[in-house]
């Protein structure tokens, strides 16, 4: 449901439920690049979490505009669907833009950025959380005074961007905010809040939590939002000091999936403790949410960040990952004497636990993530066609660790063997042809579907490419920019 007040959308209470991550797609969460992208100085990138200078507006207008008329199209058509010419000739493409009245305004691809505007509009709210943020940033009393006086809609710009209309910094910009799958997941009709491991995310996973308890489109779930709880001694804990990253509870999304109905997915990372996995799976159990958890471990290294990095599912029966870390790459050190002589190093160690729920089932350790894979696709999805897997770069050297890094692996299912994801992976790209699969532009898909040559519901077997000189220099995929809400279930 959907109402306009005073030409503004409301977006209104709708259902939430995700079972798996290759469901059809129903509605999600996005936000389009705003103006802090445009923010990013190279001595401050690394502490912003941030691994390029990035070109905003070819970013917007030649990259992430495809992103979101693709979704549209499948999500939302009406917004789209022979309008295209017209939306890129009357708007000069400012739909994309949250803050423009142009702008598409779909129930279905929501943009985080109008969820805050909205809530924004409530006094109440917007006084604590200007109080909040204030307080974290350490601002004045009477920059707090000054950012009372804007309107919702400029108030939500300066508050994901740091910057005032006048290009005035006030604090940091939050670059990753575009990463929108991890700051929440939706498990089953649960919806699972994130504590960032960086304090540069603290204000973004501050306004995601002002906007799940408080916007009306969560009225419906605010008992079934789930926060992790800190180490009750966690302020003993020294700030800097890695020999306590199992002590300290910190999780983000894109180390979270949910594979089916019962069983959830957690990366232990650089990102993710095994202290906010084991509190996960306790919440998780307690409340009967799901029966199985499987704990991934994988390497504490910048290459790969969360597990959406290293692998993400196309279908049913098809996954993409990066064949070092699977069993390709246990085959190879094998065959690596340097390898087999070299000093144990734990951090390197890729592990797989299996919890069920029942104080009478024990953990299981599996052996490679082909068989966890295989697993979920054969008897969580009971899946009967063989499991096929796609390496990044065809799993070919050094393309399979190039590719990796530009998310390769990193892909958004919009329904059951349907993905998008980047253009310039050409050895993936390659990889997916050789195994069915069409490779299309988004423009040109988008040009079949005006001609009505193509139709998103009789789509099948494709791998839709989208521009991505700039965005795949952010470090996130189609998977990391999403936040699946509703996905049908299989």
């Amino acid at each position: 449901m959907s109402t306009i007040q005073n030409g503004k959308q409301q977006i209104a209470r709708q259902e939430i439920n995700v079972t798996s991550e290759v469901g059809t797609l129903k509605r999600l969460l996005i936000h389009s690049p705003d103006r802090g992208l445009g923010k990013v100085i190279p001595s401050k990138a690394q502490d912003w979490l941030f691994e390029d200078i990035v070109h905003l507006e070819t970013m917007r207008r030649d990259e992430y505009d495809y992103y979101v008329k693709i979704l549209l199209y499948f999500l939302d058509p009406d917004k789209v669907r022979g309008k295209l010419a017209q939306i890129d000739a009357d708007t000069q493409r400012n739909f994309y833009k949250p803050d423009h009245p142009e702008y598409f305004r779909s129930n279905a691809v929501i943009d985080i950025q109008l969820l805050l505007t909205d809530i924004l509009a409530d006094e109440v709210i917007r006084t604590r959380l200007l109080a909040g943020i204030c307080a974290v940033e350490r601002c004045s009393f009477a920059i707090q005074n000054q950012l009372y006086t804007y309107d919702p809609v400029e108030l939500a710009k300066i508050l994901i961007s740091g910057s005032l209309p006048d290009r005035t910094m006030l604090f940091a910009p939050l670059p990753n905010f575009i990463f929108t799958r991890d700051i929440g997941i939706v498990i089953n009709n649960h919806i699972l809040l994130n504590k960032p491991a960086k304090l540069a995310r603290t204000r973004e996973a501050f306004l995601a939590q002002y906007i799940f308890f408080y916007h009306p489109l969560f009225s419906s779930y605010r008992d079934k939002i789930i926060e992790i709880p800190d180490n009750e001694h966690h302020f003993l804990l020294p700030d800097n000091d890695l020999t306590h990253t199992y002590s300290r509870s910190t999780l983000e999304g894109g180390d979270v999936m949910t594979v089916s109905p019962d069983h959830l997915l957690i990366g232990c990372s650089e990102r993710t403790t095994l202290y906010a996995a084991q509190q996960v799976i306790r919440l998780l159990f307690d409340k009967n949410v799901v029966q199985k958890v499987t704990i991934v471990q994988i390497p504490k290294k910048r290459d790969y960040m969360h597990i959406d990095t290293i692998f993400t599912q196309v279908k049913r029966n098809v996954w993409v990952l990066l064949g070092s870390l699977g069993r390709l790459g246990d085959e190879a050190k094998k065959r690596d004497l340097l390898h087999f002589l070299a000093p144990k190093d734990v951090s390197e160690d890729l592990r797989i636990i299996q919890f069920t729920k029942g104080a009478e089932q024990k953990p299981v350790e599996i052996e490679n993530l082909e068989d966890l894979l295989t697993s979920i696709s054969r008897d969580d999805l009971g899946c009967h066609e063989p499991v096929q897997f796609i390496y990044s770069g065809n799993n070919e050297f050094p393309f399979g660790a190039r590719e990796q890094w530009t998310d390769s692996c990193n892909l958004l299912a919009l329904k059951d063997g349907v993905v998008i994801g980047y253009d310039r992976n050409d050895k993936t790209l390659e990889a997916f042809r050789e195994a069915g699969f069409e490779t299309v532009g988004a423009a040109e898909l988008l040009d079949r579907f005006e001609r009505g040559e193509a139709d998103p519901d009789t789509l099948e077997n494709t791998f839709i490419m989208l521009p991505s000189a700039e965005l795949s220099r952010a470090r996130g995929g189609s998977h990391c920019m999403s936040l699946p809400l509703l996905r049908a279930d299989l």
